[in-house]
């Protein structure tokens, strides 16, 4: 029998109790160890027969390592998210210490991650792989206890505090939520999901408090959950505080009771178990003997899975989409009671890399008249995140892709966009490297008294002394246009901003604008921020948008080689395939602002193109807007890290003029 062949990074007593547990497992076998610690490497080694050479000193080369197959990852928890990534980017299969990740936003990363190497990622519960889990889902979904009304879940202990240790160091991810929290969190949301016959089911409503300690973790917390079923839990956990490690399930007939559902065996074998079913004020005990260790049914499970070729486990495991669903309780929980993870906290902070695939195109930059630095062909748009630690792993991985542009506006979430883009300048100390295209005046406070107090606003949010590109986010008609240019030219004057411009402006008040300029010797405008886009916009996204794919504005781009921002320039996903562009909205979405027959041609052609490159049709609308011939940028609004790798082939097909012109329906040949 083919067997998994492991390596394991992280020698500390859960590597021991997994070590010992694969002993068991006839799938799979230990190969290899990674230790920045050199003793505790030898020691491990020795203690399980591990080759000299396969004693590695550092992680990377462990993941390296041909005769490896599967790697688990059992360090500290800040460090699980990084280490997975890369050992999965390596093309291993992962097996990760709970928690996964140190939040929800991490965990969809590695699992996005692993969806793209197609390699096996599975966050290491090993309680779920126990036999008794298993039976008990068994019975919840016999209804011998009646309908589910109430789960009971708690794991608490007292460790002495030690502000280095593990469990009250922040920095190390320390606390009792992230530690042991995760255990009643877990079963209570398997056995909600049982009840309705599903592999799990995550609250609608999560309520908390908690003791947040001297070392700033949290060292007791108690959580009511509420699931759309009707069912609620209490989930129940401490670092200083002795509770009962027990799950009760209480049901409309009876009850079952758990009295050791987390380490039946203590991390050793037997690992002996048992279920106390009453029903009518009757116990029924159900023992379970199990010879094995612990860890040897996770151990065995999991081999045996990666050697039949499957990238995520068999429920009762907790497989991709439950291990987010419990980041997100915990994220939720943490927040009640004060104690939230933030990626932009240096002290327990670490950016994600390896996030963008090897081998894509990386963003090209390009230099501007007027900016210092130069800026990316692509514009990261920055108003569609919802929270910090997803936009942080984002705007991490839009760095790592070679982009430095990011376009935030006034207007954008009221103000929390930019604000999150602070945060993350600040923490990641990149002011100097990037260009920030800021926005302010959008109607109804298009005035030029609103220049100045928005972008104040804007510079406090963004942690910023000024910003190399100002644009107005719409024109006002009502108001001469001098007025608009001195404004800017104030504020350029002040050095609050470097070059500017304007968004949703007709070409016609553009240049009226830049008659003054030059009349009075002031600034002109430099850069116009539409709508450009290979689909035209047939119907305005917004009242007051403007496109610039008309034949006199692109022809006065051209002419007069204006630096044009597009926004939308992938068309709100009209080019994406059918089944993708059903999911995205459809009061602003690509059929209701782009759909013609006209645009049909277009994404016809666009996929016929995209054929012979052997990219996608999105691809080919993204490379047409870069190959304008006038300074031309895309702004994108990738949600995600891996909706920035499926936009960078677009930087390897060059367009030439024909193929634009033919795209556009501007001509048959090409």
């Amino acid at each position: 029998m083919t067997q998994t062949r492991w390596g394991i990074i992280g020698p500390g007593s859960i590597a021991h109790n997994f070590a010992d547990g694969l002993k068991e497992a006839p799938s799979g076998t230990l190969v290899a160890i990674a230790s920045r610690d050199e003793s505790r490497r030898q020691s491990f080694g020795d203690e399980y027969g591990i080759a000299p050479d396969k004693r590695y000193g550092d992680y990377a080369t462990l993941s390296a390592d041909p005769d490896i197959d599967t790697i688990y990852i059992c360090t500290p928890h800040p460090f699980h998210a990084e280490l997975s990534v890369m050992a999965m980017r390596a093309g291993k299969s992962v097996l990760c210490e709970k928690p996964a990740g140190m939040c929800a936003a991490q965990v969809d990363a590695m699992v996005k991650v692993a969806e793209q190497a197609g390699t096996f990622f599975a966050e290491a519960f090993m309680y779920r792989y126990h036999p008794q889990i298993a039976r008990l889902v068994e019975i919840v979904r016999s209804g011998e206890i009646g309908e589910i009304r109430h789960i009971h879940a708690s794991m608490g202990f007292i460790a002495p505090t030690n502000p280095a240790s593990r469990l009250y160091d922040r920095s190390l991810g320390g606390g009792a939520l992230l530690d042991v929290g995760v255990y009643p969190v877990s079963l209570a949301r398997l056995v909600a999901g049982a009840a309705i016959d599903r592999p799990f089911d995550n609250p609608v409503v999560v309520k908390g408090v908690g003791h947040i300690g001297q070392t700033r973790v949290d060292e007791e917390a108690y959580a009511l959950l509420e699931f759309a079923s009707g069912i609620t839990a209490q989930c129940t956990t401490a670092i200083r505080q002795d509770m009962t490690r027990t799950a009760t399930i209480i049901g409309s007939a009876g009850n079952i009771h758990l009295p050791d559902p987390w380490v039946p065996g203590r991390n050793a074998g037997p690992s002996d178990a048992t279920i106390e079913v009453t029903v009518d004020s009757e116990t029924r005990t159900e023992d379970i003997r199990q010879p094995e260790h612990l860890f040897t049914f996770e151990a065995e499970a999991v081999s045996a899975a990666i050697a039949n070729g499957k990238t995520e486990p068999d429920a009762p495991a907790a497989n991709w989409a439950d291990s987010i669903g419990n980041a997100e309780t915990l994220d939720r929980w943490r927040h009640e009671i004060g104690y939230v993870y933030s990626v932009c906290d240096p002290a327990v902070s670490r950016k994600l890399s390896g996030l963008i695939p090897a081998g894509l195109p990386r963003i090209p930059m390009r230099n501007i008249d007027g900016i210092d630095c130069a800026v990316s062909a692509l514009v990261m748009g920055c108003d569609n995140q919802a929270t910090l630690e997803g936009a942080a792993i984002v705007w991490d991985a839009w760095t790592e892709a070679g982009g430095n542009a990011f376009d935030t506006a006034y207007v954008y979430g009221a103000g929390v966009h930019e604000a999150m883009l602070g945060k993350w300048i600040s923490a990641r100390g990149v002011a100097d490297d990037i260009a920030v295209i800021a926005k302010g005046a959008h109607t109804p406070y298009c005035t030029p008294e609103a220049l100045g107090t928005q972008l104040a606003t804007s510079l406090d949010r963004l942690k910023l002394e000024r910003v190399p590109i100002y644009i107005m986010h719409r024109d006002n008609p009502d108001v001469p246009v001098g007025e608009f240019v001195d404004a800017l030219n104030d504020l350029h004057s002040r050095g609050l901003i470097g070059i500017f411009g304007g968004s949703n402006w007709t070409v016609e008040r553009f240049a009226e604008a830049n008659t003054y300029a030059a009349a009075k010797g002031l600034q002109p405008f430099r850069v116009l921020n539409n709508n450009l886009s290979l689909a035209v916009m047939e119907r305005p996204v917004w009242d007051g948008c403007v496109t610039s794919n008309v034949p006199d504005t692109r022809a006065f781009l051209r002419e007069r080689q204006v630096v044009h921002f597009s926004w939308s320039s992938q068309a709100r996903g009209y080019f994406l395939p059918a089944a993708l562009r059903d999911r995205l909205p459809s009061d602003t979405g690509p059929e209701a602002c782009f759909g013609s027959a006209a645009n049909a041609e277009r994404r016809r052609r666009a996929e016929q193109l995209a054929a012979e490159h052997g990219v996608s049709a999105h691809n080919i609308a993204t490379a047409w807007v870069l190959a304008q011939e006038f300074p031309s940028f895309a702004l994108i609004g990738p949600r995600s890290f891996d909706e920035i790798a499926s936009t960078l082939p677009a930087l390897g097909v060059n367009l030439n003029p024909a193929d634009v012109a033919w795209l556009n329906l501007e001509s048959e040949d090409r």
